[in-house]
C-alpha cells in the first residue's frame, strides 16, 4: 500500500475506525499523489521568474486560446474557462455551494459536513462512492422502483448485490417496514449497507412525508445501533422539485452526525437543480456519524476522493464551474428558479387533476408522486411494454416501460396544455391493444 494511503488509513483508524471499515478494498488504497499537481502548486506561489511546471500553454500572461473558440465566451476572463480547474472544484464554487446547502436544508444547521467536492455530475458521484465503498458481494439497498443506471455504476462495474424494497404500501405510502426489513437482513449478514436514498425518487416522482423520512432515519440509525455499519447515500438529483405535501429538504441533514457508524454521502448538482443538463456539474459532500467536528475524518475522504477523480479523469470541465458560480452569484438566480419550479409544479398538479378524473381507470391506475419530472402508470390490462412501442410506431408518442406494469411519463417535458391530449392517446394505446 502506498504511504499516502496507508496515512489517510491511520487517519480514520484513530479519528473514526467505523469509516475505515466502510471502504471498499480500493477505497483503502486511494490517496491523492503528491505529484505534478502539488509540485505546480507549490511553484505558483515562489515561481516568480519561470513556472514551467504544469501542462497547459500560455501566452501574454495568461491561457492560450483560440480567438474562434473564446469569441463565443468573450464575456468571461480567458483564465476562467480555459486552464484545468483544481482537482477538487473551484473553492470558489465549493464555497457557494455548501451556503446553498445550508439555505436550502434547515436540518444541516449546526451540524458538521466537509466541503462539497465538485463531481462531474450526479452519475460521477454515484461512480465515487461505488469505488469508495463496494466491493463484490457488497449489497446496496434500493426501492423496487429505481434509476436503472445503479445497477450498472454498482452491480455490474462494482460487483454489488442490489436489495430491493417494495416501494409503497398497498395503501399508497413509502414502505418503510419493507426497507427497515432489507437493512435488518443486511446488517445480520455483512455487517455492512450501503443505503441509497433518491428522493424525489426516478421514476415514480415521490418525496416521502415528514413522518415517513424521519422513520427512514430512525430505522437506519436504530440498525446502526446495533452494531451494522452504513454508507447512507441521498442521490438528490431533483432536489427543490417539492410540489406538495412532502419532505422539502434532503435526508442527509438528519443523517448527518447521527450515529459513528453511519457515514452520510451527499450528491446533488446544478445539473437539474438549476437546469443545466449539458454542463455536467455536481457535488459529493460527507457528513461523520460524531456529534463533533471530525475534521480529520473529512481530510481523509476528501484526499480520497481527489484520489478517483485524479486517476479516473483528472479534473472536472472548468468552464460549466464558472458559469454555475455566475449564476449562483446573480441577482436574479433566485426570481428565475421560482418562475421555472412554477411552471414543473403546474405539469405535476395538471397531470394528477387529469388522472384524478375516472376517465381512466379501466385502464391503468398510477402510483404516487409529489414531485421531480416523472410519474409511473400501473397498467391493468397490457404489457408496458408493447404499449410503449405500439404508442411510439402509432401516434409518434413516446414513454418509458421500467416493468410488465409500469409506463414512465416525463411530464417535465410536455407543456400544461398538452397534458389532457397525452394521457388521451395513452388511453387509445391501451384501447386498440385490448
Amino acid at each position: 500500500m502506498n504511504p499516502l494511503a496507508q496515512e489517510l488509513n491511520d487517519l480514520l483508524a484513530q479519528h473514526n475506525p467505523h469509516v475505515l471499515e466502510m471502504l471498499s478494498d480500493l477505497g483503502k488504497n486511494l490517496f491523492f499523489p503528491k505529484g505534478i499537481l502539488t509540485q505546480s502548486a507549490e511553484a505558483k506561489g515562489k515561481a516568480h521568474k519561470y513556472n514551467a511546471t504544469i501542462g497547459i500553454a500560455t501566452e501574454n500572461g495568461g491561457p492560450m486560446f483560440l480567438s474562434c473558440i473564446q469569441d463565443k465566451l468573450s464575456a468571461f476572463d480567458p483564465k476562467d474557462i480555459f486552464p484545468y480547474a483544481p482537482p477538487a472544484g473551484k473553492p470558489e464554487l465549493r464555497s457557494l455551494w455548501r451556503e446553498k446547502q445550508l439555505r436550502e436544508n434547515p436540518s444541516l444547521q449546526g451540524k458538521h459536513f466537509s466541503n462539497p467536492i465538485v463531481t462531474n455530475a450526479l452519475t460521477h458521484g454515484l461512480s465515487i462512492v461505488a469505488d469508495l465503498f463496494i466491493d463484490k458481494g457488497d449489497h446496496l439497498i434500493l426501492p423496487d422502483m429505481l434509476w436503472g443506471n445503479y445497477n450498472l455504476t454498482f452491480g455490474t462495474c462494482c460487483g454489488a448485490i442490489v436489495k430491493k424494497h417494495p416501494t409503497f404500501t398497498v395503501t399508497g405510502g413509502y414502505d418503510i417496514d419493507a426497507f427497515k426489513a432489507v437493512l435488518k437482513d443486511t446488517a445480520e449478514e455483512k455487517g455492512k449497507a450501503v443505503v441509497l436514498l433518491n428522493f424525489p425518487n426516478n421514476p415514480s416522482g415521490y418525496t416521502p412525508t415528514v413522518a415517513e423520512g424521519d422513520a427512514l432515519v430512525a430505522a437506519i440509525k436504530e440498525v446502526a445501533e446495533s452494531g451494522c455499519n452504513i454508507v447512507a447515500v441521498t442521490d438528490d438529483a431533483y432536489f427543490g422539485l417539492f410540489y406538495e405535501d412532502s419532505l422539502k429538504e434532503s435526508l442527509f441533514g438528519k443523517l448527518a452526525n447521527l450515529h459513528p457508524r453511519i457515514l452520510a454521502v451527499k450528491l446533488d448538482g446544478a445539473t437539474k437543480e438549476e437546469f443545466v443538463w449539458g454542463f455536467r456539474t455536481g457535488f459529493i459532500t460527507f457528513a461523520d456519524g460524531n456529534e463533533y467536528e471530525n475534521t480529520p475524518v473529512m481530510t481523509a475522504l476528501e484526499k480520497k476522493t481527489m484520489g478517483i477523480i485524479r486517476a479516473r479523469i483528472s479534473n472536472c470541465p472548468h468552464p460549466s464551474q464558472t458559469f454555475v458560480i455566475e449564476a449562483l452569484r446573480s441577482p436574479h438566480f433566485l426570481a428565475q428558479k421560482e418562475e421555472k419550479f412554477q411552471v414543473m409544479k403546474g405539469r405535476a398538479l395538471k397531470t394528477k387533476q387529469v388522472l384524478n378524473s375516472g376517465k381512466y381507470d379501466s385502464a391503468w391506475t398510477y402510483y404516487p408522486f409529489n414531485s421531480g419530472y416523472f410519474m409511473c402508470l400501473k397498467l391493468k390490462q397490457v404489457d408496458a411494454e408493447k404499449l410503449r412501442v405500439h404508442l411510439l410506431d402509432k401516434y409518434g408518442v413516446g414513454a418509458i416501460s421500467t416493468s410488465k406494469t409500469d409506463l414512465r411519463i416525463a411530464f417535465s417535458c410536455i407543456a400544461e396544455e398538452h397534458i389532457p391530449e397525452l394521457f388521451d392517446i395513452i388511453y387509445q394505446g391501451v384501447q386498440d391493444l385490448t
